[in-house]
């Protein structure tokens, strides 16, 4: 497949991803408090996916990962703000299916699959590992979250969520220079300035 298709897919994942922090921020800047409107999960569920296919066709393992582990919580979120029951039945099964059935084949179709994901000469074993934890960072915050959120068995975007996404996002941003990945730099670039304006919200909120 030619780099401008791959690049294409994952650069749709991020403006997805970015349009649901612009719309998250100006919702959370109209009512002076931080806010997650609904579109925010749905965004976020399509955004996971195309990247996660992204991910496969770079042979990028921390793309895959970070995707992977933070899926079914947009999906969770959804349930919590009732919105999840209002998709079609067989939107909801596909959701479901698709990722895994991807995994699954991906994972059984060849060995050779297994060794140009985690030996990609295209990635130093330092900058696999630097990948990995910033994902895996990120991707806290997420469950950081759910946890909240099903606690208070509403879904919401607590401080936490976002020290994490900052601390996550930098870290990324230092994977996609030397990965020279102009999708992760571009996307997190955004989101950082995003991220650091709801710290400031809620500081404010909490005044």
């Amino acid at each position: 497949m030619s780099n401008w298709i791959i690049y294409s897919i994952g650069f749709i994942a991020q403006i997805l991803f970015s349009s649901r922090l612009v719309i998250q921020w100006i919702t959370s800047e109209k009512q002076r408090k931080v806010i997650t409107p609904t579109l925010f999960w749905t965004l976020s569920l399509i955004a996971s996916f195309l990247l996660f296919v992204y991910g496969y066709l770079r042979d990028d393992f921390a793309i895959m990962l970070g995707q992977s582990l933070t899926y079914f919580i947009y999906i969770r979120n959804l349930q919590l703000q009732g919105e999840w029951a209002k998709f079609p039945k067989i939107l909801q099964l596909a959701l479901f299916v698709i990722p895994v059935g991807i995994v699954v084949y991906y994972f059984n179709n060849n060995i050779i699959d297994r060794d140009v994901l985690f030996k990609n000469e295209a990635i130093p074993e330092w900058l696999l590992w630097l990948g990995i934890i910033s994902q895996v960072i990120f991707t806290l915050r997420f469950v950081y979250q759910w946890l909240y959120s099903e606690h208070k068995k509403e879904s919401s975007l607590p401080l936490g969520f976002w020290l994490l996404s900052v601390t996550g996002a930098l870290l990324i941003l230092t994977y996609a220079v030397f990965r020279k990945d102009p999708v992760l730099f571009v996307g997190h670039g955004f989101g950082t300035i995003i991220y650091i304006r709801n710290l400031v919200i809620l500081h404010k909120q909490d005044a």
